[in-house]
């Protein structure tokens, strides 16, 4: 039974929120969609409004290994969801060409070394380079290691970090048959109207392109850039960070696998920007990000196919964006979740993550008894400084490299970044130091592992290091690399081990 048509429950108080109405499907409203429903399904009537008609952007394809709490959340079976969605195992990215033309990298999940609790791994390293004694930093963090041997497995106490490059597409499908297992009723059809209560300004209802009216108590804008709820209706104004992050289009086209699946994705750097490869286990995701102002859409198009191998199984198809973020993500009765909400581009593969994040804050936060402005503030501030961290971390990528290459590259090294970043890169650069805020996603090990990669050595260590002989330190950095090896080595090829464990289903 709808509990639209129940009468109110015992105990409720006028101004519940009982009827949830998501606007919107692909992977963000369906993520949404599963949570409520597995969670709060039996104490909610929730709604889902998608038309077949209107495609989703569907390149959300690699993910962070965040994405695992949010299963066990679901209680999803792992091999279940690979199989599904033709999903291979992700151990970080390579950035190739981005330092500069020629020299790559790899950011990795997990940790690198063992940290001191006075000071952190990357010391006790670069004392060791100083007194040519270590290896590539890389050489004592097993996730890295595994990614560049092209292996994987799962290893006992979660001992290898991983996330999953995987078919958005079919992952939204994947989530719309468990969520209406839960009780979700999914509506079809085209949102033609947001109507407005006129005292309160809450959204009191939608009228679909049948004239059916859809009311609710809370509304979660999924409906993409557009930000048909939050946007045009709500007139939630837009912070556009363009300034920041100067890359405004992307292409995007799938082929068919013409070699392994490798357990990372790659990230290769051009003129204007730079191209991904996302491995699947039937296909393979690429797509150009570029700045128009310096590569015209015919040129982006023309270097992708230029680069890519295999059959072509898509038309190209070209996205426009603005990098930034709403300035408020809830106002009123209404929830901005995924590309409404803001969009950072995909270098880091955290726009999935940032859909989870919106969906367990709102389950923290769910105004079951009512809407109260202290829960707004509390989830706009905390959604705002995730957001902006994530930010930083991705504007890192672009200025900080010796790339004088082209005038997209000259812009970059040029530009003004956040002073929230100008401190990381300061602090880094002259003493060796990370830092992390609390509930921030990227780790010291991740600003560490890019800052270096993209060219930034430290001009000093902390003094701990000195304490150690070169034979104390030498064994110690021998011991953890000695320890890396040995495990890589027994893994098994990570091609291999997927097709073992979850062969896809997709034919």
């Amino acid at each position: 039974m709808n509990m639209a048509d129940q009468p109110q429950q015992p105990g409720d108080k006028p101004g519940s929120v009982r009827r949830v109405v998501i606007a919107g499907g692909g992977t963000a409203g369906w993520m949404v969609a599963a949570c409520l429903s597995k969670t709060m399904g039996k104490i909610l009537d929730i709604k889902l409004i998608e038309s077949d008609e209107i495609g989703t952007v569907g390149v959300g394809e690699a993910t962070i290994p965040t994405l695992l709490t949010f299963h066990n959340l679901l209680d999803l079976n792992e091999r279940e969801f690979m199989a599904a969605t033709s999903a291979t195992f992700k151990l970080g990215i390579s950035f190739e060409n981005w330092r500069n033309v020629n020299e790559n990298y790899i950011h990795s999940f997990g940790l690198t070394g063992k940290d001191h609790w006075t000071a952190g791994f990357q010391h006790f390293w670069l004392k060791g380079r100083q007194r040519q004694l270590a290896g590539d930093y890389g050489d004592y963090c097993l996730e890295l290691r595994a990614a560049q041997e092209n292996r994987f497995a799962h290893l006992p106490r979660n001992g290898l970090n991983y996330a999953f490059h995987m078919d958005a597409t079919r992952y939204a499908a994947y989530l719309r048959k468990f969520s209406e297992g839960y009780g979700v009723q999914r509506i079809e059809g085209k949102i033609n109207a947001v109507n407005l209560d006129a005292a309160s300004g809450h959204i009191q209802s939608l009228t679909l392109g049948s004239g059916d009216v859809i009311e609710g108590d809370l509304f979660i804008d999924c409906t993409g850039f557009r930000g048909l709820l939050i946007g045009e209706a709500l007139k939630v104004p837009y912070e556009d960070w363009t300034h920041w992050l100067p890359c405004d289009s992307a292409l995007a086209v799938q082929t068919a696998s013409v070699g392994e699946a490798v357990p990372y994705t790659r990230s290769i750097a051009h003129d204007a920007g730079w191209q991904w490869q996302i491995p699947l286990q039937h296909r393979v995701g690429n797509g150009m990000v570029y700045c128009s102002r310096h590569m015209s859409d015919e040129r982006a198009q023309e270097l992708l196919m230029g680069k890519i191998q295999g059959e072509v199984l898509t038309k190209p198809r070209v996205l426009k964006f603005v990098p930034g973020q709403r300035k408020e993500v809830w106002r009123g009765n209404c929830v901005a979740i995924g590309l409404a909400s803001g969009f950072i581009e995909p270098l880091e593969s955290t726009s999935i993550h940032l859909i989870q994040r919106g969906t367990i804050r709102l389950m923290q936060m769910f105004p079951t008894a009512g809407i109260r402005q202290s829960d707004i503030d509390e989830y706009n501030q905390q959604a705002q400084a995730e957001i902006e961290h994530i930010r930083d971390f991705v504007v890192l990528h672009y200025h900080v490299t010796n790339r004088d290459d082209s005038a997209f590259w000259r812009e970059c090294r040029a530009m003004s970044i956040p002073p929230s970043l100008q401190h990381r890169i300061n602090l880094f650069r002259e003493t060796g130091r990370v830092f992390r805020f609390q509930n921030e996603l990227f780790a010291e090990n991740s600003w560490i592992q890019v800052m270096l990669g993209q060219g930034i050595t430290p001009q000093q260590h902390h003094q701990v290091a000195d304490l150690m002989g070169d034979q104390e330190l030498s064994g110690f950095l021998e011991s953890i690399r000695g320890t890396v090896d040995r495990t890589v080595a027994q893994l098994p090829p990570h091609h291999a081990y997927v097709k073992q464990y979850c062969e896809s289903t997709i034919k």
